[in-house]
């Protein structure tokens, strides 16, 4: 069986020294062993581990969410690898449609060919729809339904350019309203209604139809899941997320 040093594993894998003993210092890989000159010693369970570790980091995964999934008890190698390999695949799809649309804007300008404007923009649409697809594909389609979703997907694909610079504008005025909302914590106000208006407005691009029902339930998955939280309250300021839900129940009747 090889066993590497410090060095030699770093040459292998392509990491610094620096970072396998910052990796063995949160034990997130710790060596098989330490020899008698006080070398770190890696063994071929530490290759493996080392390689799932650069997996995850190339999904952009931090480091303590990538030890806790190592460190499951049920944690399976070969179903891993199967996921690394599908998450890869969808990347690769991605970076074909950017080349795809970078080699006809390249065509388009030098007169070799015609662009539409719609395709000008399907590689960002379609790598926002797998963006999204990936953090809260799952917890949608359970809420709202495959056949709902699919529908909103659709009409998203099929966004034309002014559309698509609308929705841009009128989250921009929606936050403008939010950060309004926040200084004054006032439901009551211009301020809020023009926040429950403008994302009612922003929703319309991509829902086939709207719902006061739908929209209260999207706010509380807005509440419910911290990642809608720290987007809004990250543009809008401190409490935005709760302020902006508050405002859809009032005014989404």
């Amino acid at each position: 069986m090889m066993e590497y040093t410090i060095k030699k594993l770093a040459q292998l894998s392509g990491v610094s020294t620096r970072t396998l003993r910052y990796y063995d210092e949160i034990e997130l890989l710790k060596p098989a062993r330490v020899n008698s000159s006080g070398y770190r010693i890696y063994g071929q369970k530490e290759v493996d581990r080392l390689q799932q570790i650069l997996f995850y980091r190339s999904l952009d995964m931090k480091l303590d969410t990538i030890k806790g999934i190592l460190e499951q008890e049920d944690f399976d190698f070969e179903a891993a690898l199967q996921q690394h390999y599908h998450e890869l695949i969808k990347k690769r799809k991605q970076i074909d449609q950017l080349l795809l649309t970078v080699e006809k804007t390249l065509s388009y300008h030098k007169g070799e060919r015609m662009m539409t404007d719609k395709e000008k923009f399907d590689a960002f649409k379609k790598e926002k729809l797998a963006e999204n697809e990936e953090k809260y594909g799952t917890e949608i389609r359970e809420k709202y339904g495959t056949e709902t979703i699919e529908a909103a997907n659709k009409k998203w694909d099929n966004i034309s350019e002014e559309d698509f610079n609308a929705m841009t504008l009128i989250e921009d005025e929606l936050f403008t309203s939010l950060k309004e909302l926040t200084e004054t914590n006032d439901l009551d106000s211009a301020a809020a209604k023009t926040v429950y208006e403008k994302h009612k407005e922003w929703l319309s691009y991509t829902w086939s139809s709207y719902s006061p029902d739908a929209h209260r339930g999207l706010a509380d998955m807005y509440l419910a899941d911290e990642r809608f939280a720290a987007y809004y309250n990250e543009r809008g300021g401190e409490h935005s997320t709760e302020l902006l839900c508050q405002a859809i129940k009032k005014y989404a009747v």
